[in-house]
């Protein structure tokens, strides 16, 4: 177990504040001593900002690129690995059209798309525009990696301390810690002689792992004011078998994940991590990205995981579709497609989800990646079954979707 990330929350202002730089300086530092002797590895410590076009909105859209290229080179200056400007949002339709370019000139800057709108639904202009952002970053890497850097968001709260996902709610300095945790479900239902003590041993783990980074997180909360949110405890994978969501499933009695019982795997473990207590944040769901889970990405290739498998076991648990490998000639529409069936289950099921598609140039379904990049596992394109949305689904209205009625 690994912390992802310790994801700082703030208002950079405009133009940039020197008190915030200074908070942020002072953040960095003390998270970087904080967690210097704890035992845990710390990968990266980040930082969101509100959505960008909730306070850049008098900018032109050269100014808003100047001020991020100025925010992303102080920030790494102090320290920090990556930074989030937030979601476009449907209330501010033309900031999503700038994210392909802040993308393209900034170097560790994420952004996402809101699709949703709390209280009104599902915008089907934002699902479009997202759909656009992601047919327009695929070709400004040979590679594909363009599309890393962005998401589409289907009911996604502020806090969550993973990116691309992260944004600041607009209130006092916080942050959360986002956990890299799957080895803790593989190890527990390793040996397991039934799904009672494998849930037993998994929620032991991860409530003892939990009291120990609340404790860092309380201590550091006290030092430098920022209010301590939480741990995402969404066992987030890397490529290798011994730190694979995958492979807990499959460590359950599942011979290939993505054959018929992985919903209820799937199901299973989500439901475990809800039983965990501990100070939760973010989505604290299961998450399945396909390039960064060695087994995923190997089932995937084998044929035995589908885009359409993915987007079901989202309605079960997760955190959506992530960093799932197309056709790099897919359209606009045809993601739009998959973005909207995301964006309703959001709704309905009334939880998180989040996309983050990866068109790679010049590979159609079927094709093997080839990625040479120490985080993704190598694997197939997936298939997208879908020719675009017509009709009244490609039209400009926000549909009120509620929670199922229970």
């Amino acid at each position: 177990m690994k912390i992802r990330s310790v994801t700082y929350f703030d208002n950079p202002g405009l133009p940039l504040q020197e008190n915030f730089l200074t908070r942020a300086e002072k953040f960095q530092k003390e998270t970087l001593g904080c967690f210097q002797n704890s035992g845990i590895e710390l990968q990266t410590v980040r930082f969101a900002s509100a959505p960008f076009p909730a306070y850049l909105k008098d900018l032109s859209s050269d100014q808003v690129i100047d001020y991020a290229l100025s925010l992303e080179a102080q920030l790494k200056e102090q320290g920090f690995d990556y930074l989030s400007l937030g979601p476009a949002l449907p209330d501010h339709p033309s900031s999503y059209s700038l994210i392909p370019e802040l993308i393209e000139v900034t170097k560790s800057t994420f952004c996402s798309g809101s699709m949703t709108s709390p209280g009104e639904g599902l915008s089907l202009p934002a699902v479009q525009a997202c759909g656009e952002i992601i047919e327009r970053l695929t070709p400004l890497d040979p590679a594909g990696f363009a599309n890393l850097y962005f998401a589409a968001l289907g009911n996604v709260p502020a806090g969550a301390p993973f990116f691309p996902a992260a944004y600041h709610s607009g209130g006092p300095p916080a942050f959360a810690i986002a956990l890299e945790g799957a080895d803790l479900a593989v190890n527990a239902f390793a040996a397991a002689p039934t799904l009672a003590t494998a849930r037993k041993q998994l929620i032991r783990d991860m409530e003892q792992i939990g009291e120990r980074i609340t404790e860092i997180g309380r201590n550091l909360e006290g030092i430098t004011g920022a209010k301590y949110q939480g741990i995402d405890f969404s066992l987030a994978p890397f490529p290798m078998p011994g730190l694979s969501t995958g492979a807990a499933f499959e460590n359950l009695g599942i011979n290939r994940f993505g054959e018929h019982g992985s919903l209820a795997a799937a199901a299973f473990l989500a439901d475990t991590i809800d039983r965990a207590s501990f100070r939760r944040t973010g989505f604290s769901g299961l998450m399945l990205p396909v390039l960064e889970d060695a087994v995923l990405a190997s089932r995937a290739a084998e044929g035995s995981l589908t885009l359409k498998d993915l987007l079901m076991y989202s309605a079960v648990c997760g955190t959506g579709l992530d960093t799932v490998p197309l056709p790099g000639d897919i359209s606009a529409d045809q993601i739009s497609a998959v973005l909207i069936d995301l964006a309703a289950l959001s709704l309905r099921l009334d939880k998180p989800l989040t996309a983050r598609l990866m068109p790679i140039p010049g590979k159609k379904a079927g094709d093997s990646t080839d990625f040479d990049f120490e985080f993704f596992a190598n694997s197939q394109v997936l298939g997208v079954e879908s020719s675009g949305l017509g009709g009244v689904l490609s039209g400009n209205e926000t549909i009120d979707l509620r929670p199922r009625v229970k």
